[in-house]
């Protein structure tokens, strides 16, 4: 299956620990070659607006963060993979969950033990104000 398809499965399962409450983080590696882009990372905040995700794509010699909702930061971390990114991380409570691209362009999902025993303190939080994700 291509990456692109694999990936909006992914998506799906970020989307679902968000509102499940079990999102820890996801983290985006692996990079193709020596480039200027490391990584990029993506935590819960509540804005006035409601739920966003702070997306950081950290560079060399900076950081850049950006206040993005769910759709923005899915055509974000799209236009990465691939191109440089191979990897992405979802950490949850219940699994960790990492797409990888291979050396043919063809994406899989694996499932492994969770890393992390608590989801992120604003997932908590918003579960507790009762706070909902579309």
């Amino acid at each position: 299956m291509s990456y692109q398809a694999v990936f909006v499965l992914f998506w799906k399962k970020v989307k679902e620990s968000i509102q499940n409450g079990t999102y820890a983080k996801l983290t985006l590696a692996k990079t193709i070659g020596d480039t200027e882009l490391r990584n990029i990372y993506v935590r819960p905040v509540i804005q006035p607006e409601g739920f966003r995700v702070s997306v950081t794509e950290r560079y060399k010699t900076e950081e850049i963060e950006s206040i993005l909702s769910l759709e923005e930061a899915f055509v974000v971390l799209s236009n990465h993979l691939n191109n440089p990114f191979l990897t992405a991380l979802l950490f949850t409570t219940e699994a960790d969950i990492t797409l990888k691209i291979n050396k043919k362009r063809v994406g899989s999902i694996i499932e492994q033990a969770p890393t992390f025993k608590h989801a992120s303190p604003v997932i908590i939080e918003m579960m507790e104000k009762g706070i909902t994700v579309q």
